[in-house]
């Protein structure tokens, strides 16, 4: 018959077991080889049944109890209301027992042996539900047949000055009891039913608890000053029950006291022993330790989740004939932070920029980096400057950084009115383009050089953007792995995008967020080594119908014809209840670049979701909103677009400035 460890997380009870099945299980948990008995004694004598050796007995004496969680073969508790049971044996002494100082010898081994495991067992744990759990799991029933464990709330992190007032919440509590069987077994099953005590306890300053604390050592809960702390930390409604021996052990971290566990015996086990103490001292200070790194390493987790989400776009802009979707995904839930990006970014005349970026590394430096780059190529775009020169500058800027402030990136800028994306490349993956029809293209795009190099040029191309179309771009932690090299990786994610796109048929394209899904779904376990940023753009374009596009010379007569011209637009887009409202902003608008440009004014106007209206110069100065007197002439152009408008809005070029508003068609 094989054996199977037993666990109290939803198993059956184990089945009675011979003790002679017992004994070498309780002999490994003790420390002891199996060939040399646990009891001292002659040999049996032929013929004659072998003695059985007793459970470990728990440190400070009492009954037999099964060996400290954490050993071999150990079985672990559970907490209150938890389903399973450890079988026990129970055997009583043999006549000839051991003399007493191998009693005490022997005794004393069984104590540092369960401190041994005990603490192994805490230092196991990572975050603070583990270490909490594994101190429970330790101590019951070997240390103690109950144990309730109070924190701090909040827990205070690091220097940080805890707030006031001193409150201790409840954090966990186990208790396992003894179930009778046939014979001398005995079971250890979870009990439903656990000391009552107060989920919170405000320590008041200079009360007996408040007292025990500072003390930082152990006490036992029959002293006159640990009856009153115990009274105040289970709250007056929940009386100590007769008969529990009780040691309360303030948990005290690296600079101040982070809560308190209290074990508890039951009437029939024998009481603790001044040794005991230095047992739960031993256990209540690993315990604080281990909270007190947990709640700094959660704090580092939180602000390296924070920063990393913070760099990235809260959410993705919906310009004009493109419609955008975007993943994430760090490459260890324990390692969130990385140096991958994307971002979309607006551009005058309704184009807008692709970018997608990985910097090296996985660190808080990367993030960093990742951040000041992304925040230059928003500021480089916002000048509307070529995609190779916004390379060429982040070239720059990444080498002021630092030496090895490597990153790749690819820059793209799509145009919906001319169907036309213009991408540049810094040693990043080449970017797919999945045709309406169902055909994925790996585009051609010259390489180049990571940015931080330093001494290179970046190209760009100009490239057929066909409405229905979907452009795909990705950082290499989503093609490249141990499994596979990188060009394998791209064959398989231009596979995959065919085979989805059948599936919505040739004269569909498939849905943004599904396309980003299904992309995702191609990584199989272990398959992810590093950071995923992936950004899909569709391609809907405006039509060449929805355009109207004129130059005006910069003249006093400017700002009626492009009246005029407005007006014809909008009759023959069956939009005439615009024309008043439409008339008097462009007339505003055109004006005031009419006053300042030296070469002909463009106008636009876009008949999309919205009616766009872009108005631009070459002059660079910005127009801005001002508050006019009552006796000035002007100055309340601005004032009447920022009323009219559903939107309006004024971006820099670099050879002038667009001012542009839109007006809801319907």
């Amino acid at each position: 018959m094989t054996e199977h460890p037993t666990s109290h997380e939803g198993r059956q009870p184990l089945a009675a077991r011979p003790q002679e099945r017992a004994r070498p299980r309780q002999e490994a948990a003790a420390g002891l080889p199996s060939d040399v008995p646990a009891q001292a004694g002659g040999p049996t004598a032929p013929g004659q049944e072998a003695p059985v050796a007793p459970a470990v007995p728990a440190p400070g004496g009492g009954p037999a109890t099964p060996p400290a969680a954490g050993t071999p073969g150990t079985p672990t508790s559970g907490g209150p209301g938890t389903p399973g049971a450890v079988a026990v044996a129970v055997s009583p002494q043999p006549s000839g027992g051991l003399r007493g100082g191998d009693t005490a010898t022997r005794r004393e081994g069984d104590r540092l042996r369960f401190v041994g495991a005990a603490t192994r067992r805490i230092a196991r744990g990572i975050d603070l539900d583990e270490i909490v759990l594994g101190l429970c799991r330790a101590t019951v029933p070997t240390f103690s047949d109950e144990i309730l464990v109070y924190l701090r709330d909040p827990l205070p992190v690091g220097d940080e000055r805890p707030v006031a007032p001193f409150v201790l919440r409840l954090r966990r509590t186990d208790r396992l009891r003894l179930s009778d069987l046939e014979g001398e077994e005995l079971v250890l099953v979870p009990d439903p039913d656990p000391t009552p005590a107060a989920e919170l306890c405000e320590v008041r300053s200079g009360g007996a608890l408040a007292e025990v604390l500072r003390g930082v050592r152990p006490v036992f809960g029959d002293s006159a000053a640990a009856r009153t702390a115990l009274a105040e930390l289970l709250g007056p409604e929940h009386p100590l029950p007769g008969g529990l021996r009780a040691v309360l052990a303030p948990l005290r971290g690296r600079r101040r006291v982070i809560g308190a566990a209290v074990f508890l015996r039951r009437p029939e086990r024998a009481g603790f022993e001044p040794n005991d103490l230095l047992v739960a001292a031993q256990l209540a200070t690993h315990t604080a330790l281990g909270i007190d790194k947990a709640v700094l390493y959660g704090r580092e987790a939180y602000i390296a989740d924070e920063l990393q989400r913070t760099m990235l776009p809260d959410s993705l802009p919906q310009p004009t004939g493109v419609k955008l979707a975007s993943r994430y995904l760090p490459a260890a839930e324990t390692a969130r932070v990385g140096g991958d990006w994307y971002d979309a970014i607006p551009l005058p005349g309704s184009r807008v920029a692709l970018v997608v970026g990985d910097v090296m590394g996985h660190s808080m430096t990367s993030a960093a980096i990742m951040g000041q780059l992304r925040t230059t190529a928003q500021t480089l775009a916002g000048l509307d400057l070529p995609p190779q020169e916004v390379l060429h500058h982040l070239d720059e800027q990444a080498q002021r950084l630092g030496e090895n402030r490597m990153a790749t990136c690819m820059y793209a800028v799509y145009d919906p009115v001319s169907h036309r994306i213009t991408v540049a490349n810094a040693g990043h993956p080449p970017p797919i383009l999945l045709h309406l029809g169902g055909r994925a293209e790996v585009l051609r795009v010259p390489p180049g050089a990571p940015i931080g190099v330093g001494g290179v040029d970046f190209e760009a191309v100009e490239l057929d953007a066909p409405a229905g179309a979907t452009l795909l771009l990705y950082t290499d932690g989503l093609v490249e792995s141990r499994l596979r090299d990188v060009w394998t990786g791209i064959e398989q994610l231009r596979e995959r995008l065919e085979a989805t796109a059948q599936l919505t048929g040739p004269d569909h394209s498939p849905p943004l967020e599904a396309l980003c899904d299904d992309v995702l779904d191609m990584l199989g376990p272990g398959d992810r080594d590093d950071d995923i940023a992936l950004l899909a753009a569709r391609f809907d374009g405006i039509a060449p119908s929805d355009v109207a596009y004129w130059f005006l010379e910069p003249e006093d007569a400017a700002p009626g014809r492009a009246r005029r011209l407005a007006r014809r637009a909008l009759a023959r887009w069956d939009l005439e209840e615009l024309t008043d409202s439409v008339e008097l902003l462009i007339s505003e608008v055109v004006t005031n670049a009419v006053r300042y440009a030296e070469r002909p004014v463009t106008l636009r106007l876009l008949r999309t979701d919205v009616l766009r209206c872009e108005v631009g110069d070459d002059s660079p100065q910005l127009p801005r909103q001002r508050r006019a007197r009552d006796t000035d002439e002007g100055g309340r152009g601005l004032f009447l677009v920022n009323r009219l408008a559903r939107r309006w809005g004024a971006t820099r070029l670099s050879g002038g400035k667009v001012v542009w508003f839109e007006l809801a068609t319907r």
